[in-house]
């Protein structure tokens, strides 16, 4: 199933894309599906009219998780040509919902930061509360996969050895346009799509989500061990190579760019920098 948040003229509504159409499923956003008991067979039976999807306006697909937990340092390729050793344990960090946005919304350029750098990243999406879970239990709390760029002003983030302030700056961080369940991708709960990210047209990061150190079924449950995930939570599995600040010269957004991010089988953002 491919499931999204749509704004409507009434609010958000969750619904259902089937093909060129899509069917409402009773719930304001697919965080609030989530929460259903039984949500993956009423969604899949719902029935109600189907219409047109064309020109929908995609709010993030869960707009408000209650936990964005991040991964840095995940993509084999891109830790190696850095000469480092791979990592024993998941670096993470976090994110607040109000750097969410929706998957063609502005990214705003904050007027506070001059180093505003993009981070395309799949995202996974829990279905069901865990708590230290077992392969096959992290396994099966895994709702779907979608896309989302972790933009990150990177003068803010190296202030400190801590992160949080340079990775949650509100508005940067588009998430969407679907959740799309394990079932209907290559790989399952272990995909292996291309991701890449384009500014301006040009490609900037392309790579394998096969490339994981550590995979998505690993990263619940590590999370989970230390405290319980729910429904909607998010984690963010971490970046591949060819981010802005690694470049010589390092390369930023500035007004105006145009930054696509996209997983095959998943879907595509693509949002336009702008000074708020």
């Amino acid at each position: 199933m491919r499931l999204a948040t749509i704004r409507t003229g009434d609010g958000t509504r969750a619904v259902r894309l089937d093909g060129g159409h899509y069917v409402g499923l009773g719930a304001a956003d697919v965080g609030e599906l989530l929460r259903q008991p039984g949500w993956r067979a009423s969604a899949s039976a719902a029935d109600g009219p189907a219409r047109r999807a064309d020109g929908l306006a995609f709010a993030p697909v869960v707009p408000r998780p209650g936990k964005i937990v991040c991964v840095g340092l995940n993509y084999r390729a891109h830790i190696k040509e850095m000469g480092r050793d791979l990592p024993r344990h998941p670096t993470l960090f976090a994110k607040f919902p109000e750097a969410l946005l929706g998957a063609h919304d502005d990214i705003e350029l904050p007027p506070e930061s001059g180093a505003l750098d993009w981070e395309a990243e799949l995202a996974v999406v829990i279905g069901a509360p865990v708590r230290r879970a077992a392969p096959e239990e992290a396994a099966a709390a895994i709702a779907g996969f979608s896309v989302l760029n972790d933009v990150t002003a990177r003068d803010w983030q190296f202030r400190t050895p801590q992160w949080l302030q340079g990775k949650t700056f509100e508005a940067t961080t588009p998430f969407g346009p679907v959740l799309v369940t394990p079932d209907e991708l290559p790989g399952a709960v272990a995909p292996e799509l291309e991701l890449t990210c384009l500014v301006d047209g040009a490609v900037m990061q392309r790579a394998d989500t096969a490339d994981l150190v550590f995979s998505p079924v690993e990263l619940v449950g590590y999370v989970s061990s230390i405290l319980t995930l729910q429904p909607g939570d998010v984690i963010a599995t971490g970046t591949p190579g060819g981010v802005g600040h690694a470049r010589t010269p390092a390369r930023y957004l500035t007004d105006g760019a145009l930054v696509e991010t996209e997983i095959a089988g998943i879907g595509r953002l693509s949002n336009r920098v702008r000074t708020p």
